[in-house]
């Protein structure tokens, strides 16, 4: 008030009146602060006085009409304030002429003076909070039909809408009516501007769909194309709100011109964040999937702080998006993970990373499918991408999935990267990621991992001590160690248990017998590898606890001094090797105190073997380990050994080399004994001492080699070398003369019976022997086949022609050893398959001499026998056995005989014979339709006896290839296994499911059998038990094949795509198993043989519906309607006949709450079913609809329409189940859609009397559910309609007023119609009251008691 005082004579000379008038002459003073504090003293006046200042501030205006623009401003914004805060105490008429003022200041000047117009049109937006009515009144008197309006009426219009916006939905209609046909007369841009703006308004509060399309024409059509930035993107934000009003036909229409002119406006405007916000209206209409992506995957150029607006922007939409569709954004997201773009495959890792960050509850339950998918990139060749994938793990890591199954992989991305190799250059591209840059990026990520996420100290120690010794992470082995000491001195400080290491429990994989001495090495050569020295000391000091008690104090006083002298701040050491031998003698623990025990060059060796073991030259090797073994004292025992040790060291990497390099120096010139006077230079005790290290180095290169490599060498080539110094020759001589004599006596026997026939006896004797488990075994077997199969062919004399019947069987047997461990046995099976295949040229014609250019290829393969690349082998086998070589009615032996090499006992046969068998199958597959059901039953009985996974994979795809070929087939031969399948038939079944395009095939028509076959029948019809049941249990397999196909990962797919119709299949399948037993008798039924005629006892029929509904629902990912069923125990309910309705509408629920998108095409497909004769479907149907209605999602999903009519349909049918669900599906939609209620009132009012008078009511349930669905209506019922049916319902329930039923259970007393028309029911009542003992009396009081009037 202080400007009152300076403007006035005292207060007490003036009344209230002469200081608001003289206020209001102020109100234009030049400066700004007098102004405001003008305002503000009018204001305090107008709260104690608002009619008074209100009706002093009118009349200065009308008596001033030309006052000055800012001088009118201030007054209308003084009016306007008063307005807002006293407006409860200004009298009706005032607020009448106010409203006349405001109008008319608003509209006065046809020109638009915003500051004027828009201080009158707030008033009115002000009064409009309270008297909507008054003010529609006088808006809509100048916004009337064919007369272009005022541009600050629509202005007025358009902030009513927004401040009062219940109110002004009864004028809704009227204000769309009158300004959509005016939209074509607008042509100025600000006229374009103010109605897109209030379309975007109103719009969006109710639903215009038919009148929305006129306008969305003209705005899309014309206004969009504007010049004018502001008005495109406020005409685009209308036209991004009237997509959710058009119909769905319109809207798909529209969409292919609407997307790429929204995709146009980030090219027309500089302001893209703004164009991202426009997306977020149409995702309904999946256009966020694409306008989104182009702009996600764009460049951020942070100096431009609208491009990083954008970028924000456009993630944010995608957090909005995983609210809504978490699922199928995921899946959208990680999908383009793989894509070959490689902008798209950044700006795709930018948003999962942002979506871990921003939706942590959300990506909850999509941890491992995340850990899955994430491997794809980690193999991207894009630094750029790499970066991406850097700051989508550090992310993961901040929110736990490094600690799940699959995070290692993670940890082991960013070590491989931090020991990444100088690239050494300077990219021209700004965008371009150095080696160096990358590795440092890891480096730091490795380093906050240690130092800031506490949850994953576990994780990483003792993990991080892997990557210290092999020899492709050396370049990190400085920040590994820098991590690992940190780690370290937190666990060592803090006495935590598990900072002690048991280097067993974790293998050698920790810490090896080369760990110490790569440290040691990297003491020595502290300042290669970015300076590993110091931090690799550092990390030995730390962990010396856990190598020996005593090195502890002695490394905490050396390494102290080397890293002081490192780091040039200690004094200088004579000879730091001394240190470090200091550091390595202090230990006795073995593998460390034993390689410096005895003579330093023992020491040396085993050094070199290190060395060579990661040493990738194959010439440096061979050339060292000829070092090794020329230059060893062999008489001194302690360096013999350690010549041994290097040498096992090296055989743990290079065996093929080390023994070749030892079979080379047993048989050199210093074992043999000398004559003369060379006798006198070396002696027989030399010599002796020589084998006694060549022996030793055997036993080490046995200790130290691969077990999956060495275990067929011991014999071929160790014991063997050995035996030549210590076995002696006769039992060498007697072995090759025995079997010399059993070659003999083999040819004799076959050269009585030279044909196909005669070969095959012999052979039966010694095929049992080439599957030996013995290699010494094999190799004889093999050798003799080679040798009479040599004999044959050589004394083979064509005369007639005759079948060479037995080629199939021989290739069965002989060509997966082609890749047996044994290369003797190798190169033996290729010599076998080269005379067999001569052979049948003879028997088709060719002279002896005829030589063959594909067969002669196995003399190139032979060559190679001792590193056979097998992939070029199964490729030439496969071709000539696929060619004409093999006749076609060989075909079937072959077959036969490879599925038995399956289960061979080495495993590199049973893989060979797995291959064969499959290029076999694609290649001539085709034609084997009359085989398909016995392979089948071979490959089902031969996979209970298969161990090696790789060949279970073959198998499952064998399955896969002759499914594409005889499709049909397979089914039958597959449904046909009894039930419950054993493992190996549902090993089957998932093998199917690898194959999208084909599971969706198998699953169509296991779908279409479900929905046509009966079910089950009544016991009644007896005539027909055999048949009928035969098909019921045909539907359980049915159901259980579905099932383990769902269970294959690579289902999924094709599982998304035929959702809605597996869904509602068994959705169906279920409804019919409920309490559906299979008699014991069925046996007798009479089926045939392979039909499922024997179940074990106790198989749950409904069970198995169950559970293919459970997996097909994870699945299709969706985990959220999984989680609640599996807590409120929804699936044990389902099977339950007396829970079954229960856990139906949990189900629904479920799927309602959090799979809203799926339930329209699953509503299509469930529609049709509920018209089937069998009543347990329709009540599981009607169950599922009615709890469906209990949710908002049905109209927003523009279902209503749809399930009402399937609901009013149900009211009449037969079973009394059925038509009380299809109550209390109607009484939910006032729950679910309580807007709806008004519109459907007369269809639910007739339902809800319909109920209310049934007859057929056993217990009064359809009674009681329509009494509670009335109760839930009425809620939302037009009073003038309740209060015509007060009496009509009270005569409805006055039947339970007679029984304790209705008043007991409470339904009566939830009436919401009590309360409002008691005047009306209270008579009634005391007319009822006739005697006081009557049942309505006793009840009524009961009834009273529960009303809370």
């Amino acid at each position: 008030m202080s400007i009152l005082y300076s403007l006035t004579p005292p207060p007490c000379l003036l009344s209230p009146s002469e200081v608001t008038l003289a206020l209001l002459d102020s109100a234009n003073d030049k400066d700004p602060v007098v102004r405001e504090q003008v305002r503000k003293s009018i204001l305090t006046l107008g709260k104690l006085q608002p009619n008074k200042v209100l009706s002093m501030c009118q009349d200065y205006l009308v008596k001033h009409p030309k006052l000055i623009v800012g001088h009118r401003v201030v007054i209308l914004q003084t009016i306007e304030l008063i307005v807002k805060t006293k407006i409860d105490d200004i009298s009706y008429a005032k607020i009448k002429s106010i409203i006349s003022l405001a109008s008319d200041e608003m509209t006065r000047s046809k020109d638009v003076v915003p500051d004027w117009q828009q201080a009158a049109s707030n008033i009115l937006v002000a009064v409009g909070n309270k008297y909507i009515n008054d003010i529609m009144e006088e808006i809509l008197s100048k916004f009337q039909p064919g007369i272009l309006p005022h541009f600050f009426v629509v202005q007025t219009l358009s902030s009513l809408s927004e401040s009062n916006v219940y109110g002004m939905v009864p004028f809704l209609n009227a204000i769309l009516g009158t300004m959509l046909p005016m939209l074509g007369m607008a042509k100025q841009d600000n006229m374009k501007w103010v109605f897109s703006s209030v379309l975007y308004l109103i719009i969006i509060k109710d639903t215009f769909s038919s009148e929305i399309y006129a306008a969305y024409d003209i705005l899309y059509c014309s206004w969009l194309q504007s010049r004018e930035s502001k008005l495109r993107l406020t005409v685009a934000e209308a036209v991004g709100s009237m997509s959710h009003l058009m119909a769905h036909d319109k809207l798909e229409e529209q969409l292919p011109k609407l997307i790429p002119t929204i995709l146009s406006l980030y090219k027309k405007n500089t302001e893209h964040y703004v164009i991202s916000k426009v997306g977020l209206p149409l995702m309904t209409a999946a256009v966020i999937l694409i306008l989104l992506p182009l702009q996600v995957c764009a460049p951020v150029d942070y100096s431009n702080p609208l491009t990083v607006k954008n970028h924000n922007e456009v993630l944010r939409c995608f957090s909005i998006l995983a609210n809504t569709f978490p699922d199928r954004l995921v899946m959208f997201v990680l999908q383009k993970l793989e894509n070959s773009n490689e902008r798209i495959r950044m700006g795709s890792l930018s948003v999962l990373r942002h979506l871990i960050n921003s939706s942590t509850s959300i990506m909850e339950s999509k941890k491992l499918l995340i850990l899955a998918s994430i491997r794809q990139p980690l193999a991207d060749h894009s630094n750029k991408v790499k970066k991406r994938v850097v700051q989508v793990i550090s992310a993961m890591a901040h929110h736990g999935y490094l600690e799940l199954e699959g995070g290692d992989l993670l940890v082991k991305f960013i070590i491989q990267h931090c020991a990444l190799p100088d690239t050494y250059y300077r990219p021209s591209d700004p965008e371009e990621v150095t080696n160096e840059a990358l590795r440092s990026m890891c480096d730091n990520t490795l380093h906050l991992f240690t130092t800031t996420v506490g949850r994953l100290t576990d994780v990483l120690w003792p993990m991080l001590l892997y990557y210290l010794t092999p020899g492709q992470y050396s370049n990190a082995t400085a920040p590994l160690c820098k991590s690992l000491t940190l780690l370290g001195t937190k666990k060592r400080a803090s006495q935590e248990p598990n900072f002690n290491i048991d280097f067993n429990e974790h293998g050698r994989c920790l810490l090896e017998e080369g760990a110490p001495f790569t440290r040691c090495v990297n003491g020595s050569f502290p300042f290669r590898s970015r300076g590993h020295g110091a931090p690799s000391l550092s990390l030995l000091n730390v962990i010396s606890p856990n190598i020996h008690p005593n090195a502890e104090t002695l490394w905490e006083k050396e390494i102290p001094a080397l890293l002081s002298y490192l780091e040039g701040k200690g004094p200088q050491l004579n000879d730091p090797r001394q240190n470090l031998s200091k550091i390595i003698s202090s230990t006795n623990y073995q593998g460390f105190s034993s390689w410096l025990h005895g003579s330093f060059q023992s020491f040396l060796y085993r050094c070199i073997g290190v060395t060579l073991q990661h040493c990738s030259n194959k010439e440096v090797v061979q050339k060292q380990l000829q070092e090794m073994l020329i230059s060893a004292r062999h008489n001194d025992a302690i360096e013999r050994a350690g010549v041994a040790m290097g040498i096992g060291l090296c055989a743990s990497s290079h065996l093929d080399a080390t023994l070749a390099k030892l079979d080379d120096f047993g048989k050199s010139d210093a074992f043999k004994k000398a004559s003369g006077i060379f006798s006198l230079l070396k002696n027989d005790s030399d010599v002796e001492k020589m084998k006694s290290t060549l022996i030793l180095c055997y036993g080490y290169v046995a200790l130290r080699a691969p077990e999956d490599q060495i275990l067929s060498r011991i014999d071929s080539d160790i014991l063997r070398s050995i035996s030549n110094f210590y076995l002696l020759l006769f039992p060498q001589a007697l072995y090759k003369d025995t079997f010399n004599a059993l070659q003999e006596l083999l040819r004799n026997i076959l050269a009585r019976d030279l044909s196909p026939n005669g070969l095959q006896s012999v052979f039966k004797h010694i095929e049992e022997w080439l599957s030996s488990g013995q290699g010494h075994e094999r190799e004889r077997a093999m050798n003799t086949t080679a040798h009479i199969l040599e004999f044959y062919f050589n004394n083979l004399h064509v005369k007639n022609m005759v079948t060479f019947h037995n080629l199939g069987s021989l290739l069965g047997r002989l060509a997966p050893r082609c890749t047996d461990p044994n290369p003797l046995v190798r190169r033996a099976a290729i010599d076998c398959i080269y005379t067999l295949l001569y052979i049948q040229l003879r028997y088709e014609g060719f002279s002896l001499d005829y030589k063959d250019d594909s067969v002669e290829r196995l003399i190139t393969l032979r060559e190679s026998m001792d590193n056979p690349d097998h992939s070029v082998l199964y490729k030439t086998c496969s071709e000539l056995i696929i060619s004409k070589r093999l006749p076609q009615q060989q075909l079937n032996t072959l077959i036969f005989m490879l599925i038995e090499g399956l289960v061979d006992s080495q495993s590199n046969c049973s893989r060979a014979s797995s291959v064969l068998l499959n290029t076999l199958l694609k290649n001539r597959g085709a034609g084997l339709q009359d085989l398909v059901s016995e392979m089948l039953e071979v490959l089902h009985i031969r996979l209970q006896m298969i161990s090696e996974e790789q060949v279970k994979v073959s198998v499952a795809q064998s399955i896969l290839i002759l499914a594409t070929q005889h499709l049909q087939t397979v089914i039958n031969t597959l449904i046909s296994y009894p039930l419950p399948f054993d493992s190996w038939s549902c090993e089957m079944w998932i093998a199917l499911g690898a194959d999208s395009k084909l599971a969706s095939q198998i699953m169509e028509m296991l779908m279409e059998k479900l929905n046509i076959m009966v079910p089950y029948v009544d016991k009644k019809e007896s005539m027909m038990r055999g048949a009928i049941i035969f098909y019921a249990i045909l539907l359980c397999q049915m159901t259980c094949a579905l099932k383990e196909m769902m269970l294959n990962g690579q289902s999924q797919e094709a599982v998304v795509s035929l959702f809605p119709q597996l869904f509602s299949s068994l959705l169906v399948r279920l409804g019919s198993s409920v309490g559906v037993t299979l008699p014991k008798d069925i046996n007798s039924s009479g089926t045939h043989r392979k039909s499922p005629t024997k179940l074990s006892a106790g198989f749950d029929v409904c069970g198995v519906a169950v559970e293919a509904l459970r997996i097909l629902l994870a699945r299709a990912q969706l985990d959220h309607v999984v989680k609640p069923l599996d807590q409120e125990g929804a699936w044990d309910k389902m099977k339950d006949p007396q829970q079954h309705i229960t856990g139906v509408t949990l189900l629904a629920r479920a799927m309602a709450k959090h799979a809203g998108p799926r339930l329209p095409a699953i509503v299509e497909c469930l529609c049709p079913c509920l018209n089937n004769i069998y009543e347990c479907q329709r009540v599981t149907i009607t169950a599922f609809f009615s709890e469906l209605l209990n949710h908002h999602v049905v109209t927003e999903l523009m279902m209503m329409d749809v399930l009402m009519n399937n609901m009013m349909e149900r009211i009449s049918d037969p079973c009394c189940t059925v038509r009380m669900l299809a109550v209390r599906g109607l009484g939910n939609i006032a729950v679910g859609s309580p807007e709806k209620v008004n519109k459907y009132a007369k269809e639910l009012l007739a339902a809800m009397s319909s109920g209310m008078e049934e007859k057929d009511d056993p217990g009064k349930r359809i009674t009681l559910e329509a009494m509670s669905g009335l109760s839930k209506v009425l809620l939302y019922l037009d009073k003038k309609n309740v209060q015509l049916l007060v009496v009509y319902i009270f005569m409805k329930i006055k039947p339970f007023l007679e029984s304790s039923r209705g008043v007991n259970n409470g339904v009566l007393a939830k009436f919401p119609i009590w309360p409002s028309y008691r005047h009306l029911i209270i008579p009634s009542l005391l007319l009822a009251h006739s005697s006081p003992l009557s049942p309505i009396a006793v009840n009524g009081n009961v009834f009273f008691s529960q009303l809370n009037w």
